[in-house]
Protein backbone atom coordinates (compact mmCIF):
# COMPACT_ATOMS: atom_id res chain seq x y z
CA UNK A 1 0.00 0.00 0.00
CA UNK A 2 1.18 3.63 -0.55
CA UNK A 3 0.38 6.88 1.03
CA UNK A 4 0.77 9.89 0.31
CA UNK A 5 0.08 13.07 1.86
CA UNK A 6 -0.91 16.62 0.75
CA UNK A 7 -0.46 19.78 3.34
CA UNK A 8 -2.32 23.15 2.53
CA UNK A 9 -0.97 25.96 4.58
CA UNK A 10 -3.74 28.46 3.65
CA UNK A 11 -4.51 31.90 5.34
CA UNK A 12 -5.96 30.56 8.38
CA UNK A 13 -5.44 27.36 8.51
CA UNK A 14 -3.65 23.96 8.28
CA UNK A 15 -5.48 20.96 6.42
CA UNK A 16 -4.04 17.62 5.64
CA UNK A 17 -4.84 14.98 2.85
CA UNK A 18 -3.95 11.33 3.02
CA UNK A 19 -5.16 9.26 -0.26
CA UNK A 20 -3.91 5.73 -0.91
CA UNK A 21 -3.29 4.66 -4.85
CA UNK A 22 -2.40 1.10 -4.77
CA UNK A 23 -3.37 -1.43 -7.59
CA UNK A 24 -7.22 -0.33 -8.16
CA UNK A 25 -7.22 0.86 -4.58
CA UNK A 26 -8.13 4.64 -4.71
CA UNK A 27 -9.40 6.48 -1.88
CA UNK A 28 -8.58 9.46 0.99
CA UNK A 29 -7.55 8.07 3.83
CA UNK A 30 -7.73 10.60 6.37
CA UNK A 31 -8.37 14.41 6.23
CA UNK A 32 -7.10 16.76 9.48
CA UNK A 33 -7.96 20.59 9.67
CA UNK A 34 -7.07 22.99 12.02
CA UNK A 35 -7.41 27.18 12.34
CA UNK A 36 -4.30 28.66 13.45
CA UNK A 37 -6.31 30.91 16.00
CA UNK A 38 -8.23 28.42 17.99
CA UNK A 39 -4.79 25.67 18.39
CA UNK A 40 -2.40 28.32 18.49
CA UNK A 41 -4.02 30.92 20.49
CA UNK A 42 -0.30 32.50 21.92
CA UNK A 43 0.66 34.18 17.99
CA UNK A 44 -2.20 36.53 18.51
CA UNK A 45 -3.66 36.54 15.07
CA UNK A 46 -7.08 36.89 13.70
CA UNK A 47 -7.75 35.21 11.00
CA UNK A 48 -4.45 33.77 10.64
CA UNK A 49 -3.41 37.59 10.50
CA UNK A 50 -1.32 39.71 12.92
CA UNK A 51 -3.50 42.66 13.96
CA UNK A 52 -2.26 46.32 12.66
CA UNK A 53 -2.82 50.07 12.54
CA UNK A 54 -2.67 50.02 8.78
CA UNK A 55 -5.49 48.43 7.12
CA UNK A 56 -3.38 48.06 4.20
CA UNK A 57 -0.79 46.25 5.85
CA UNK A 58 -1.15 42.50 6.43
CA UNK A 59 1.32 39.75 8.03
CA UNK A 60 1.80 36.55 9.43
CA UNK A 61 4.60 35.04 11.67
CA UNK A 62 6.46 31.94 9.77
CA UNK A 63 6.79 30.36 13.71
CA UNK A 64 3.30 29.78 14.00
CA UNK A 65 3.43 27.91 10.10
CA UNK A 66 6.13 25.80 11.98
CA UNK A 67 4.61 25.07 14.62
CA UNK A 68 1.42 24.39 13.31
CA UNK A 69 3.56 21.79 10.83
CA UNK A 70 4.83 20.01 13.69
CA UNK A 71 1.54 19.61 15.46
CA UNK A 72 -0.14 18.27 11.91
CA UNK A 73 2.32 15.99 11.46
CA UNK A 74 2.49 14.70 15.25
CA UNK A 75 -1.59 14.31 15.01
CA UNK A 76 -1.02 12.42 11.39
CA UNK A 77 1.29 9.92 12.69
CA UNK A 78 -1.45 8.73 15.66
CA UNK A 79 -4.07 8.77 13.06
CA UNK A 80 -2.32 6.59 9.93
CA UNK A 81 0.48 3.83 9.59
CA UNK A 82 3.44 6.68 8.48
CA UNK A 83 5.15 3.64 7.13
CA UNK A 84 3.49 3.18 4.35
CA UNK A 85 4.08 7.27 3.25
CA UNK A 86 5.92 7.23 -0.57
CA UNK A 87 5.97 11.37 -0.90
CA UNK A 88 4.88 14.35 0.70
CA UNK A 89 4.14 17.59 -1.04
CA UNK A 90 2.26 20.90 -0.15
CA UNK A 91 0.39 24.26 -1.00
CA UNK A 92 0.58 27.19 0.42
CA UNK A 93 -1.27 30.92 0.10
CA UNK A 94 0.56 31.98 -2.61
CA UNK A 95 2.80 35.78 -2.66
CA UNK A 96 3.79 35.11 1.03
CA UNK A 97 7.26 35.61 1.76
CA UNK A 98 9.57 34.37 4.29
CA UNK A 99 13.29 36.05 5.02
CA UNK A 100 15.82 33.66 6.95
CA UNK A 101 19.60 34.72 7.90
CA UNK A 102 22.53 32.68 6.97
CA UNK A 103 22.30 30.67 10.31
CA UNK A 104 19.16 28.49 9.06
CA UNK A 105 20.93 26.52 6.77
CA UNK A 106 23.18 24.87 9.43
CA UNK A 107 19.81 24.82 11.70
CA UNK A 108 17.87 22.88 9.23
CA UNK A 109 20.15 20.46 9.02
CA UNK A 110 20.57 19.73 12.40
CA UNK A 111 17.08 19.68 13.97
CA UNK A 112 16.97 17.33 17.59
CA UNK A 113 14.10 15.41 17.21
CA UNK A 114 13.71 15.66 20.92
CA UNK A 115 12.38 19.55 20.61
CA UNK A 116 9.83 21.30 19.25
CA UNK A 117 10.79 22.65 15.80
CA UNK A 118 9.46 26.27 16.64
CA UNK A 119 12.31 26.05 19.18
CA UNK A 120 15.03 25.41 17.37
CA UNK A 121 14.31 28.41 14.08
CA UNK A 122 13.43 30.95 16.32
CA UNK A 123 16.56 32.79 15.81
CA UNK A 124 17.04 32.22 11.62
CA UNK A 125 14.48 34.50 10.94
CA UNK A 126 16.08 37.67 9.70
CA UNK A 127 12.45 39.55 9.11
CA UNK A 128 10.26 38.35 12.41
CA UNK A 129 6.69 38.64 10.22
CA UNK A 130 6.00 37.80 6.92
CA UNK A 131 4.18 39.54 4.19
CA UNK A 132 1.40 37.39 2.65
CA UNK A 133 -1.19 38.03 -0.31
CA UNK A 134 -3.94 40.36 1.85
CA UNK A 135 -1.09 43.02 1.84
CA UNK A 136 -1.59 45.98 -0.35
CA UNK A 137 1.12 48.84 1.32
CA UNK A 138 3.61 48.40 -1.54
CA UNK A 139 1.66 50.62 -4.76
CA UNK A 140 4.62 52.94 -4.92
CA UNK A 141 7.26 50.31 -5.30
CA UNK A 142 5.21 48.34 -7.85
CA UNK A 143 5.44 51.76 -9.84
CA UNK A 144 8.99 51.47 -9.63
CA UNK A 145 9.01 47.81 -10.88
CA UNK A 146 7.01 48.39 -13.50
CA UNK A 147 9.05 51.53 -15.04
CA UNK A 148 12.52 49.76 -14.39
CA UNK A 149 11.53 47.04 -16.80
CA UNK A 150 9.77 48.81 -19.73
CA UNK A 151 5.64 49.44 -18.33
CA UNK A 152 2.95 47.42 -17.41
CA UNK A 153 2.50 45.42 -20.36
CA UNK A 154 5.99 43.95 -21.03
CA UNK A 155 5.96 43.15 -16.94
CA UNK A 156 2.69 41.12 -17.81
CA UNK A 157 4.11 39.71 -21.06
CA UNK A 158 7.17 38.38 -19.46
CA UNK A 159 5.69 37.09 -15.74
CA UNK A 160 2.17 36.71 -16.90
CA UNK A 161 0.68 39.67 -14.14
CA UNK A 162 1.20 43.20 -14.03
CA UNK A 163 2.97 44.65 -10.55
CA UNK A 164 0.18 43.95 -7.65
CA UNK A 165 0.82 44.80 -4.53
CA UNK A 166 0.09 41.17 -3.16
CA UNK A 167 2.63 39.95 -4.93
CA UNK A 168 6.17 38.80 -4.26
CA UNK A 169 8.39 41.37 -5.82
CA UNK A 170 6.98 44.50 -4.65
CA UNK A 171 7.05 42.90 -1.17
CA UNK A 172 10.73 42.55 -1.25
CA UNK A 173 11.33 45.71 -2.31
CA UNK A 174 9.98 47.77 0.23
CA UNK A 175 11.45 45.53 2.82
CA UNK A 176 14.92 46.12 0.95
CA UNK A 177 13.74 49.86 1.28
CA UNK A 178 12.50 49.94 4.70
CA UNK A 179 15.06 48.08 6.26
CA UNK A 180 17.94 48.06 4.54
CA UNK A 181 20.44 46.39 7.53
CA UNK A 182 17.75 43.50 7.94
CA UNK A 183 17.31 43.26 4.06
CA UNK A 184 21.71 43.15 3.93
CA UNK A 185 20.82 40.22 6.83
CA UNK A 186 18.96 38.18 4.34
CA UNK A 187 20.61 35.04 2.99
CA UNK A 188 18.02 32.87 1.79
CA UNK A 189 13.82 34.73 0.31
CA UNK A 190 11.77 31.92 0.72
CA UNK A 191 8.05 31.75 -0.18
CA UNK A 192 5.72 30.12 1.89
CA UNK A 193 5.30 26.91 0.03
CA UNK A 194 9.50 26.69 -0.23
CA UNK A 195 10.01 27.61 3.42
CA UNK A 196 7.70 24.58 4.80
CA UNK A 197 9.15 22.28 2.22
CA UNK A 198 12.69 23.38 3.41
CA UNK A 199 11.23 22.33 7.23
CA UNK A 200 10.61 18.99 5.67
CA UNK A 201 13.62 18.37 4.12
CA UNK A 202 16.04 19.78 6.25
CA UNK A 203 17.51 21.70 3.59
CA UNK A 204 16.59 24.70 1.59
CA UNK A 205 14.18 23.41 -1.35
CA UNK A 206 13.46 25.11 -4.58
CA UNK A 207 10.79 27.16 -5.63
CA UNK A 208 8.32 25.68 -8.44
CA UNK A 209 7.62 27.11 -11.74
CA UNK A 210 3.66 27.21 -10.49
CA UNK A 211 4.33 29.05 -7.15
CA UNK A 212 7.20 31.05 -8.74
CA UNK A 213 5.46 32.84 -11.08
CA UNK A 214 2.70 34.63 -8.70
CA UNK A 215 6.21 36.57 -8.04
CA UNK A 216 6.71 39.47 -11.21
CA UNK A 217 10.05 37.44 -10.93
CA UNK A 218 9.52 34.60 -13.31
CA UNK A 219 9.93 34.61 -17.06
CA UNK A 220 7.31 32.45 -18.20
CA UNK A 221 8.70 31.47 -21.22
CA UNK A 222 11.70 30.06 -20.04
CA UNK A 223 10.79 29.16 -16.45
CA UNK A 224 13.67 31.29 -14.80
CA UNK A 225 14.22 34.10 -12.83
CA UNK A 226 14.00 37.26 -15.13
CA UNK A 227 16.95 39.14 -14.73
CA UNK A 228 15.50 42.53 -15.41
CA UNK A 229 12.58 41.99 -12.99
CA UNK A 230 15.10 40.98 -10.44
CA UNK A 231 17.50 43.82 -10.67
CA UNK A 232 14.52 46.29 -10.56
CA UNK A 233 13.60 44.79 -7.42
CA UNK A 234 16.53 44.95 -5.43
CA UNK A 235 20.47 45.04 -5.94
CA UNK A 236 21.55 41.43 -5.23
CA UNK A 237 18.58 39.56 -4.78
CA UNK A 238 19.81 36.86 -7.19
CA UNK A 239 21.75 35.51 -4.97
CA UNK A 240 19.26 35.48 -2.30
CA UNK A 241 16.17 33.25 -4.26
CA UNK A 242 15.86 29.51 -4.33
CA UNK A 243 16.29 27.79 -7.39
CA UNK A 244 13.59 27.51 -9.53
CA UNK A 245 12.11 23.73 -9.70
CA UNK A 246 9.93 21.43 -12.18
CA UNK A 247 6.35 21.28 -10.42
CA UNK A 248 6.85 17.64 -9.80
CA UNK A 249 10.70 17.61 -8.78
CA UNK A 250 11.53 15.94 -5.42
CA UNK A 251 13.69 18.53 -2.91
CA UNK A 252 14.97 15.68 -0.61
CA UNK A 253 13.35 13.59 1.82
CA UNK A 254 11.70 13.63 5.13
CA UNK A 255 14.41 14.42 7.50
CA UNK A 256 15.82 12.70 9.89
CA UNK A 257 14.21 14.97 12.65
CA UNK A 258 10.69 13.41 11.53
CA UNK A 259 11.68 10.24 11.25
CA UNK A 260 13.11 9.97 14.73
CA UNK A 261 10.51 12.48 16.46
CA UNK A 262 7.31 10.67 14.91
CA UNK A 263 8.35 7.42 13.07
CA UNK A 264 7.93 8.72 9.82
CA UNK A 265 10.18 6.92 6.61
CA UNK A 266 12.13 8.85 4.32
CA UNK A 267 9.74 9.69 1.89
CA UNK A 268 10.23 11.95 -0.91
CA UNK A 269 9.60 15.26 -0.69
CA UNK A 270 8.17 16.40 -3.83
CA UNK A 271 8.46 20.47 -4.05
CA UNK A 272 5.32 22.61 -2.91
CA UNK A 273 3.65 24.64 -4.81
CA UNK A 274 0.61 27.64 -4.58
CA UNK A 275 -2.68 26.89 -3.33
CA UNK A 276 -3.96 27.95 -6.39
CA UNK A 277 -1.73 25.66 -8.60
CA UNK A 278 -2.81 22.83 -6.54
CA UNK A 279 -6.10 22.92 -6.53
CA UNK A 280 -6.20 22.82 -9.99
CA UNK A 281 -4.77 19.50 -10.22
CA UNK A 282 -7.47 19.27 -6.56
CA UNK A 283 -10.68 19.87 -8.57
CA UNK A 284 -9.54 18.03 -11.98
CA UNK A 285 -8.28 20.76 -14.76
CA UNK A 286 -5.67 18.64 -16.16
CA UNK A 287 -6.36 19.52 -19.73
CA UNK A 288 -7.36 22.53 -22.01
CA UNK A 289 -11.00 22.70 -22.28
CA UNK A 290 -12.21 22.21 -18.46
CA UNK A 291 -12.46 25.09 -15.96
CA UNK A 292 -13.50 25.57 -12.75
CA UNK A 293 -15.76 28.49 -11.49
CA UNK A 294 -15.24 28.86 -7.53
CA UNK A 295 -17.73 30.84 -6.43
CA UNK A 296 -17.40 32.08 -2.90
CA UNK A 297 -16.79 35.07 -0.67
CA UNK A 298 -15.38 36.04 -4.02
CA UNK A 299 -15.37 34.48 -7.38
CA UNK A 300 -12.77 33.24 -9.33
CA UNK A 301 -12.40 31.39 -12.90
CA UNK A 302 -9.51 29.79 -13.46
CA UNK A 303 -8.36 26.54 -15.83
CA UNK A 304 -5.12 24.93 -18.17
CA UNK A 305 -4.43 26.83 -20.92
CA UNK A 306 -1.64 24.80 -23.23
CA UNK A 307 0.38 28.32 -24.00
CA UNK A 308 0.81 31.15 -21.75
CA UNK A 309 -1.95 33.86 -22.94
CA UNK A 310 -1.38 36.91 -20.91
CA UNK A 311 -4.77 39.56 -20.13
CA UNK A 312 -3.74 42.58 -21.95
CA UNK A 313 -6.24 44.62 -19.74
CA UNK A 314 -4.07 43.56 -16.72
CA UNK A 315 -6.87 42.00 -14.35
CA UNK A 316 -5.87 38.59 -14.84
CA UNK A 317 -3.04 36.29 -13.92
CA UNK A 318 -0.85 33.44 -15.55
CA UNK A 319 0.30 30.51 -13.09
CA UNK A 320 2.52 27.50 -14.31
CA UNK A 321 0.42 24.26 -13.69
CA UNK A 322 2.02 21.46 -11.57
CA UNK A 323 0.92 19.64 -16.00
CA UNK A 324 4.04 21.53 -16.81
CA UNK A 325 1.44 23.50 -19.01
CA UNK A 326 0.02 26.83 -17.62
CA UNK A 327 -3.20 28.50 -15.92
CA UNK A 328 -5.29 31.25 -15.62
CA UNK A 329 -6.79 32.82 -13.12
CA UNK A 330 -9.51 36.06 -12.77
CA UNK A 331 -10.81 37.17 -9.63
CA UNK A 332 -13.59 39.20 -8.85
CA UNK A 333 -14.34 40.69 -5.49
CA UNK A 334 -17.96 40.94 -5.07
CA UNK A 335 -19.16 36.90 -5.17
CA UNK A 336 -21.30 35.61 -2.80
CA UNK A 337 -20.81 39.69 -1.13
CA UNK A 338 -23.28 40.35 -3.92
CA UNK A 339 -25.88 37.95 -3.61
CA UNK A 340 -26.25 38.17 -0.25
CA UNK A 341 -26.53 41.87 -0.39
CA UNK A 342 -29.65 41.42 -3.19
CA UNK A 343 -30.87 38.76 -1.38
CA UNK A 344 -31.25 40.81 2.08
CA UNK A 345 -32.35 43.54 0.51
CA UNK A 346 -35.01 41.76 -1.29
CA UNK A 347 -35.98 40.05 2.12
CA UNK A 348 -35.50 36.56 0.55
CA UNK A 349 -34.21 32.92 1.79
CA UNK A 350 -31.97 31.32 -0.77
CA UNK A 351 -34.96 29.15 -1.65
CA UNK A 352 -36.89 32.56 -2.62
CA UNK A 353 -33.45 33.89 -4.33
CA UNK A 354 -33.40 30.33 -6.24
CA UNK A 355 -37.22 30.75 -7.23
CA UNK A 356 -36.68 34.24 -8.84
CA UNK A 357 -33.77 33.21 -11.19
CA UNK A 358 -36.33 30.20 -12.56
CA UNK A 359 -39.28 32.25 -13.00
CA UNK A 360 -38.11 35.53 -14.32
CA UNK A 361 -37.11 35.39 -18.22
CA UNK A 362 -33.50 35.93 -19.14
CA UNK A 363 -32.41 39.36 -19.20
CA UNK A 364 -35.55 40.72 -17.99
CA UNK A 365 -33.97 42.62 -15.31
CA UNK A 366 -31.64 44.73 -17.16
CA UNK A 367 -28.09 44.54 -16.43
CA UNK A 368 -26.55 45.24 -12.50
CA UNK A 369 -23.34 46.24 -12.19
CA UNK A 370 -22.59 45.07 -8.43
CA UNK A 371 -19.57 46.61 -6.97
CA UNK A 372 -20.37 46.65 -3.25
CA UNK A 373 -16.49 47.05 -2.78
CA UNK A 374 -14.12 47.80 -4.74
CA UNK A 375 -13.46 45.50 -7.69
CA UNK A 376 -10.45 43.43 -8.83
CA UNK A 377 -12.27 42.76 -11.97
CA UNK A 378 -12.51 44.91 -13.90
CA UNK A 379 -10.74 47.21 -11.75
CA UNK A 380 -12.98 49.57 -9.82
CA UNK A 381 -11.45 51.78 -7.17
CA UNK A 382 -15.34 53.53 -5.89
CA UNK A 383 -17.79 50.97 -4.99
CA UNK A 384 -21.30 51.39 -5.68
CA UNK A 385 -23.73 49.31 -7.43
CA UNK A 386 -24.63 50.57 -11.29
CA UNK A 387 -27.72 49.91 -13.16
CA UNK A 388 -29.05 49.67 -16.42
CA UNK A 389 -32.85 49.17 -17.80
CA UNK A 390 -33.23 47.44 -14.27
CA UNK A 391 -36.32 47.91 -11.94
CA UNK A 392 -37.04 47.50 -8.71
CA UNK A 393 -39.27 44.28 -8.52
CA UNK A 394 -36.83 41.85 -6.34
CA UNK A 395 -37.58 38.66 -8.86
CA UNK A 396 -35.83 40.58 -12.06
CA UNK A 397 -33.12 42.36 -9.85
CA UNK A 398 -31.86 38.46 -8.28
CA UNK A 399 -31.70 37.38 -12.07
CA UNK A 400 -30.29 40.76 -13.21
CA UNK A 401 -27.30 39.86 -10.56
CA UNK A 402 -26.96 36.33 -11.51
CA UNK A 403 -26.61 37.10 -15.52
CA UNK A 404 -24.56 40.02 -14.62
CA UNK A 405 -21.95 37.99 -12.79
CA UNK A 406 -21.85 35.09 -15.14
CA UNK A 407 -21.58 37.43 -18.40
CA UNK A 408 -18.85 38.98 -16.47
CA UNK A 409 -16.86 35.90 -15.62
CA UNK A 410 -17.40 34.99 -18.88
CA UNK A 411 -16.42 38.06 -20.70
CA UNK A 412 -13.04 38.72 -18.09
CA UNK A 413 -12.32 34.94 -18.93
CA UNK A 414 -12.21 35.13 -22.40
CA UNK A 415 -8.43 36.43 -22.78
CA UNK A 416 -7.68 32.78 -21.74
CA UNK A 417 -8.76 32.08 -25.20
CA UNK A 418 -9.80 28.30 -24.04
CA UNK A 419 -12.80 26.63 -25.43
CA UNK A 420 -14.70 25.75 -23.22
CA UNK A 421 -16.62 22.59 -22.96
CA UNK A 422 -16.54 21.51 -19.61
CA UNK A 423 -17.45 23.55 -16.08
CA UNK A 424 -16.57 22.61 -12.60
CA UNK A 425 -18.23 24.66 -10.22
CA UNK A 426 -17.43 24.54 -6.30
CA UNK A 427 -18.08 27.17 -3.80
CA UNK A 428 -20.82 27.44 -1.57
CA UNK A 429 -22.97 28.83 -4.58
CA UNK A 430 -22.48 25.93 -6.98
CA UNK A 431 -25.26 23.92 -4.37
CA UNK A 432 -27.51 26.60 -6.24
CA UNK A 433 -28.67 24.88 -9.59
CA UNK A 434 -30.51 27.76 -10.71
CA UNK A 435 -27.78 30.07 -11.04
CA UNK A 436 -25.37 27.05 -12.41
CA UNK A 437 -28.18 26.81 -15.17
CA UNK A 438 -27.21 30.56 -16.08
CA UNK A 439 -24.03 29.84 -15.90
CA UNK A 440 -24.33 27.08 -18.65
CA UNK A 441 -26.40 28.98 -20.88
CA UNK A 442 -24.00 32.25 -20.35
CA UNK A 443 -21.16 30.06 -21.37
CA UNK A 444 -22.68 27.34 -23.50
CA UNK A 445 -20.89 24.76 -21.45
CA UNK A 446 -22.34 21.61 -19.59
CA UNK A 447 -21.58 22.35 -16.04
CA UNK A 448 -20.68 20.41 -13.07
CA UNK A 449 -21.36 20.30 -9.28
CA UNK A 450 -17.94 19.33 -7.65
CA UNK A 451 -17.89 18.55 -4.33
CA UNK A 452 -14.02 18.47 -3.09
CA UNK A 453 -12.90 18.89 0.36
CA UNK A 454 -9.32 20.85 0.58
CA UNK A 455 -8.88 20.72 -2.86
CA UNK A 456 -5.64 22.33 -2.56
CA UNK A 457 -4.90 19.95 -0.18
CA UNK A 458 -5.80 17.21 -2.41
CA UNK A 459 -4.24 18.53 -5.08
CA UNK A 460 -0.93 18.63 -3.05
CA UNK A 461 -1.59 14.92 -2.57
CA UNK A 462 -1.86 13.89 -6.08
CA UNK A 463 1.14 16.00 -6.69
CA UNK A 464 3.18 14.00 -4.59
CA UNK A 465 1.74 10.55 -6.45
CA UNK A 466 2.33 11.93 -9.39
CA UNK A 467 5.72 12.82 -8.75
CA UNK A 468 6.23 9.86 -6.91
CA UNK A 469 5.22 7.39 -9.39
CA UNK A 470 6.77 8.67 -12.45
CA UNK A 471 10.26 8.31 -10.51
CA UNK A 472 9.49 4.30 -9.81
CA UNK A 473 7.73 3.45 -12.93
CA UNK A 474 6.68 3.63 -15.83
CA UNK A 475 4.94 6.95 -16.81
CA UNK A 476 1.52 7.90 -15.57
CA UNK A 477 -0.80 9.97 -17.36
CA UNK A 478 -2.39 13.32 -15.21
CA UNK A 479 -5.87 11.60 -15.80
CA UNK A 480 -5.18 8.52 -14.53
CA UNK A 481 -3.38 10.17 -11.10
CA UNK A 482 -6.80 12.47 -10.34
CA UNK A 483 -8.77 9.93 -11.90
CA UNK A 484 -11.38 8.08 -9.08
CA UNK A 485 -10.36 11.52 -6.15
CA UNK A 486 -11.81 14.16 -8.92
CA UNK A 487 -14.78 13.42 -10.69
CA UNK A 488 -17.71 15.44 -10.57
CA UNK A 489 -21.29 13.38 -10.14
CA UNK A 490 -22.59 12.57 -13.69
CA UNK A 491 -26.14 12.88 -12.07
CA UNK A 492 -25.33 16.74 -11.29
CA UNK A 493 -24.55 17.73 -14.79
CA UNK A 494 -26.38 20.93 -16.25
CA UNK A 495 -26.38 21.11 -19.91
CA UNK A 496 -26.55 24.79 -21.87
CA UNK A 497 -29.99 26.05 -23.49
CA UNK A 498 -28.75 26.68 -27.16
CA UNK A 499 -31.15 29.50 -27.32
CA UNK A 500 -30.87 31.46 -24.42
CA UNK A 501 -27.09 30.51 -25.10
CA UNK A 502 -27.40 32.39 -28.39
CA UNK A 503 -29.48 35.37 -26.69
CA UNK A 504 -26.90 35.60 -24.14
CA UNK A 505 -24.61 36.15 -26.86
CA UNK A 506 -25.92 39.56 -27.90
CA UNK A 507 -27.08 40.55 -24.29
CA UNK A 508 -22.97 40.36 -23.40
CA UNK A 509 -22.48 42.80 -25.86
CA UNK A 510 -25.06 44.97 -24.35
CA UNK A 511 -23.78 44.11 -20.83
CA UNK A 512 -19.79 45.22 -21.87
CA UNK A 513 -21.29 48.37 -23.56
CA UNK A 514 -22.92 49.54 -20.09
CA UNK A 515 -19.47 48.44 -17.98
CA UNK A 516 -17.66 50.70 -20.57
CA UNK A 517 -19.97 53.72 -19.54
CA UNK A 518 -19.66 52.76 -15.98
CA UNK A 519 -15.94 53.13 -16.07
CA UNK A 520 -16.14 56.31 -18.03
CA UNK A 521 -14.72 54.52 -21.20
CA UNK A 522 -17.76 54.26 -23.30
CA UNK A 523 -20.93 56.01 -24.18
CA UNK A 524 -24.52 55.89 -23.30
CA UNK A 525 -25.54 52.12 -23.81
CA UNK A 526 -29.41 52.95 -23.78
CA UNK A 527 -29.47 52.28 -27.66
CA UNK A 528 -27.82 49.42 -27.67
CA UNK A 529 -29.95 48.38 -25.41
CA UNK A 530 -33.11 49.20 -26.73
CA UNK A 531 -31.85 47.32 -30.13
CA UNK A 532 -31.55 44.25 -28.07
CA UNK A 533 -35.37 44.54 -26.92
CA UNK A 534 -36.30 45.19 -30.31
CA UNK A 535 -34.57 42.12 -31.75
CA UNK A 536 -35.39 39.64 -28.83
CA UNK A 537 -38.61 40.83 -27.60
CA UNK A 538 -40.55 38.04 -28.84
CA UNK A 539 -38.33 35.39 -27.50
CA UNK A 540 -39.67 34.61 -24.36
Amino acid sequence: MALYLGLDSSTQSLSAVVIEISGSARRVVQTRSFAFDEVLPHYRTRHGVLPHDDPKVAMSPPQMWAEALDLMLGQLANDIDVRDLAAVSGSAQQHGSVFLNASATQVLASLDPGAPLVAQIRDVFSREESPIWMDSSTTQECAEITAAVGGEAELARRTGSRAFERFTGPQIRKFFKDAPAAYAATDRVHLVSSFLASLLAGQHAAIDTGDGSGMNLMDLASSQWWTSAVRATTTDLEVKLPSLAVPWACVGTLSRYWQSRYGYPAASVIVWSGDNPCSLIGTGLVREGRIAVSMGTSDTVFGVMNEPRVDESGTGHVFGSPTGAFMGLTVFQNGSLARERVRDVAHMTWPQFSQSIASTPPTAGGVILPWFEPEITPNVRVRGVRRYASSDDGDTVVRALVESQQIAMMLHSSWMNVDVDTIHATGGAAANREILQVMADVFGADVYQLEVANSAALGAALRAAHAHMNASGPSVRWEEVVGGFTEPRASSRIRPDAHRHAMYREWAKVYAACEAHALGRGSDPSAAIAQFRARFRDAE
